[in-house]
């Protein structure tokens, strides 16, 4: 691809975080790394084979179709459905060994008599599900008290077989005291869930339930497997910041996985009281030199960055002047500006040995979101250059 707009991917730095986070759990904990949109913006193939790789255990998905794009790249590991998926796709999960989640009896029906269809006669032929708990997301799962009821229904069926159970924590991201508690309560219900299936005499598989948040601040919330996300990419989740964790005894170190750049296509001389992109949001106070760049919004530099955002040219920050467009920005560099010239890299964010200043975070706070959005908001049409 010959864009100068592209993403840069480093992936010694992937692997450098994926062998952090092996070596901050037990040996005999499981990992299942979440690859869904992309990476996060990173390239799931790149991220599922270095998974491969290191002997990692299994990779989680959001879609059928992520799941077979791995198969097909020649994915090993076991391949975790974390969103629902429709009976169209079943015999997909069955054809790809993609280990969908399940809750409700009506969708377990759906799933066995699917399964009945596909594997016929074959009585020794089991697919493995994962049953979903909902102790406080609000989202997917069944209620802990159902658990076990959910559990055996799935055990009767004839090709059907409970390989895990997991739940998913709304608040594990944040310090404060009220939702350190109720995170708390969540691996209370799912610990109750978990009892509830093993009442049944059931066998309730891998447990997880610790995500990035979850898996750094307690290892009570480990369980058999975790499944980290923010953090294979090199990024701390929210309130649970490198500080805070030195702060309560605990020390794990990130590297940022991906570079944001473009180059400067154009310098023009702007005089003072010039007005600069749609809605003449800024207009210049003096004589000066504006930069263009072709990145927009639609490349993922969301609109909402400006005004606050700078970007890197040679070491030194450059704020945009402007509303960002769909797929140009412009900068303000000064008047004769001798240090940024025609075809410049600039640096939207990146790790140190990018050249960047900024990081995903700084752009997160800008635009009063989290460092998940900014990566994930990149989109297909910028280059992923493996490094």
């Amino acid at each position: 691809m010959n864009r100068c707009t592209k993403a840069i991917i480093y992936k010694d730095n992937l692997k450098y975080n994926l062998n952090q986070i092996k070596n901050y759990l037990h040996p005999d904990t499981k990992i299942c790394v979440a690859v869904k949109a992309d990476s996060y913006g990173h390239n799931a193939i790149l991220t599922s084979q270095i998974v491969d790789e290191l002997g990692i255990d299994f990779v989680a998905v959001a879609t059928v179709d992520e799941g077979i794009e791995l198969r097909e790249n020649g994915i090993k590991a076991n391949i975790l459905l974390l969103s629902l998926c429709t009976p169209e796709e079943f015999n997909l999960l069955f054809e790809n060994r993609i280990t969908p989640l399940v809750f409700t009896e009506e969708y377990i029906d759906a799933l066995s008599s699917a399964a009945d269809s596909y594997y016929g006669n074959s009585n020794n032929k089991k697919f493995t599900v994962h049953l979903a708990v909902d102790t406080g997301m609000g989202r997917i799962g069944c209620y802990p008290e159902e658990a076990g009821i959910q559990a055996d229904k799935i055990n009767s069926t004839k090709h059907l077989n409970l390989g895990g159970m997991c739940t998913h924590f709304a608040v594990s991201d944040s310090i404060s005291e009220e939702n350190k508690q109720f995170t708390l309560k969540q691996v209370e219900l799912f610990k109750s869930a978990v009892n509830n299936v093993k009442a049944k005499g059931i066998n309730p598989g891998i447990c997880s339930c610790g995500s990035s948040a979850a898996l750094l601040t307690n290892n009570e919330f480990h369980f058999d497997m975790v499944r980290p996300g923010i953090i294979t990419y090199g990024y701390y989740p929210d309130e649970i910041t490198e500080n805070y964790l030195k702060s309560i005894g605990k020390t794990i170190s990130l590297k940022p996985v991906l570079a944001f750049e473009t180059k400067v296509v154009a310098i023009r001389h702007f005089p003072k009281g010039k007005s600069i992109s749609y809605g003449r949001t800024y207009v210049c106070e003096e004589d000066t030199d504006i930069a263009v760049l072709p990145i927009g919004y639609a490349d993922g530099l969301l609109r909402r960055f400006s005004p606050g955002l700078e970007v890197t040219i040679n070491g030194k920050n450059y704020p945009v002047r402007g509303r960002i467009c769909m797929d140009q920005c412009m900068v303000d560099i000064g008047k004769n500006n001798k240090d940024v010239h025609l075809w410049d890299k600039v640096m939207i964010f990146g790790p140190k040995e990018s050249g960047a200043l900024n990081t995903a975070d700084d752009l997160a706070k800008l635009g009063n979101t989290i460092s998940y959005e900014v990566l994930t908001s990149i989109s297909k049409r910028v280059y992923r250059d493996i490094r």
